[in-house]
């Protein structure tokens, strides 16, 4: 079986596992269209030059002074120390300065945080004063909002279960449905990444099994033991494959159970395995925008 075979026959398994949980309910008859955001430019850094084209006149030195014997070609002095008898060796008794560096780092006290939160992300449920449908353009704002707390991993473990995920692309098998969605766990990919994107540790190739020891994946089960509800925000990765995804940047789209939790046949070359999840959104919250499906220059 090819690869497009074998994904196309996980899809529809998965499509058939979310209507199963009943979905169609939650969904509202009319979908409303997100509100398009026009990308944020970066910012020029400003030039160390004046605006002007003219420069300034160059400073002329300061011409040099005969020394006390008036012996030509001597050290250069100041004006001001003309006629003037100095010490040198008071001069530079004047003690070693405090270094830079020393004085620029200031270490945090025991028990303080560096951060720009207000709330806790280690709660669940919703966070105070953070509405769903509430939008950010990066994983750092998502974080500082203490609605999802990793910048990079897509999972966010607690005791209880997980307090919130990241959709963001995905795996290729992966179906969201909005008011559910199938999702991949964590863990069979080598850190290292490879040759060509060394760094680019989201897409590399799965090289083991997944597993439910795993911390995140095990967070997961566990949500659906406590039926722990768990914040979701979607990123505009997955806009290829979903239309609830965002076209710009992170949107906060509320509180999910976790159905379902299983081990299958992942898709990838060594038919590694992989966890799956089954999220199913608690009703009563706002209704998801859909995008235009269109592309923009966020895919470049």
């Amino acid at each position: 079986m090819s690869y497009a075979e074998e994904r196309e026959q996980n899809i529809a398994r998965n499509r058939a596992l979310l209507d199963g949980l009943g979905i169609n309910p939650l969904r509202p008859k009319c979908e409303p269209k997100e509100n398009l955001r026009k990308k944020v430019a970066a910012k020029k850094r400003k030039s160390p030059l004046p605006e002007s084209d003219e420069l300034e006149e160059p400073l002329k030195k300061a011409p040099r002074i005969a020394d006390d014997n008036n012996e030509p070609g001597g050290a250069r002095r100041s004006s001001r120390l003309a006629g003037k008898t100095v010490d040198y060796k008071q001069e530079q008794d004047r003690g070693v300065p405090e270094p830079i560096t020393f004085k620029r780092s200031q270490k945090l006290k025991v028990g303080q945080v560096k951060s720009k939160r207000t709330y806790d992300p280690h709660m669940y449920g919703h966070i105070p004063d953070v509405e769903v449908g509430t939008w950010w353009a990066t994983r750092e704002d998502c974080s500082n909002a203490s609605v999802h707390g990793p910048w990079v991993s897509g999972i966010a473990p607690g005791p209880d279960g997980a307090y919130s995920i990241a959709l963001s692309g995905g795996y290729d098998d992966d179906v969201d449905e909005g008011y559910a969605f199938t999702f991949t766990g964590s863990g069979g990919r080598d850190l290292r990444g490879t040759k060509t994107a060394p760094k680019n540790l989201r897409t590399a190739p799965q090289s083991s099994h997944q597993s439910f020891e795993d911390r995140n994946n095990a967070a997961l089960q566990r949500s659906v033991d406590t039926q722990k509800p768990v914040r979701v925000i979607r990123g505009f990765k997955g806009k290829a494959r979903s239309k609830y995804a965002p076209s710009e940047g992170y949107r906060y789209d509320g509180l999910y159970f976790v159905k379902k939790a299983w081990i299958e046949k992942g898709l990838n070359k060594g038919g590694f395995l992989v966890c799956k999840f089954a999220f199913m959104r608690m009703p009563g919250q706002e209704d998801i925008p859909v995008n235009d499906g269109g592309d923009d220059e966020s895919d470049e």
